[in-house]
């Protein structure tokens, strides 16, 4: 009784601290492969494996009503505490190769995702890889901002210097 009180409260914490939570099932996965699952998403997440009654009574104790109907059958949650989409891409490329691993739903922000939802989240650039895009867009900005203040004075200063030789020309 006192381990299930102790994994609902660890599992309360964890849905009440994440970023975001991704619901699988797992059928007819091998131990091997969901350590391999687990070692995939590490980096940033937590892969937790627990009866369905006891997620369902963490998720109720954190407030999160999400799941509510879908915890059938062997559940697992993936706890995001990092890169969202990282952990969306990772789940992904497993469940390519491992055909049994199911992404049912999730949840990011307060905001449940569908399926096709978690699909999309997989698809998009890293954060690191969108942090560089922007950094190249606002450099590439900033570069033609500068040009533009100056050719105004580089233009006065041809201009100048073209009125100095027909001066001189003409002297």
């Amino acid at each position: 009784m006192a381990n299930k009180e102790a994994t609902v409260a660890e599992l309360t914490d964890k849905f009440q601290n994440s970023a975001a939570i991704l619901l699988t099932e797992y059928r007819g996965l091998t131990v091997g492969q969901l350590k391999e699952l687990r070692r995939s998403i590490s980096e940033h997440a937590t892969y937790a494996v627990a009866k369905n009654t006891l997620l369902t009574i963490a998720a109720k104790n954190a407030g999160v009503t999400a799941f509510e109907g879908q915890l059938f059958g062997p559940s697992a949650m993936a706890f995001v505490h990092g890169d969202t989409v990282a952990v969306a891409k990772s789940m992904r490329d497993f469940a390519k190769a491992n055909p049994l691993l199911v992404v049912k739903t999730g949840i990011m922000d307060g905001v449940v995702l569908s399926q096709e939802e978690v699909k999309k989240l997989a698809d998009l650039e890293s954060r690191d890889v969108l942090l560089a895009k922007a950094a190249g867009l606002f450099k590439a900005s900033m570069f033609k901002a500068a040009y533009m203040f100056q050719a105004p004075m580089a233009q006065a200063v041809r201009t100048v210097d073209a009125l100095r030789a027909k001066q001189a020309t003409n002297a």
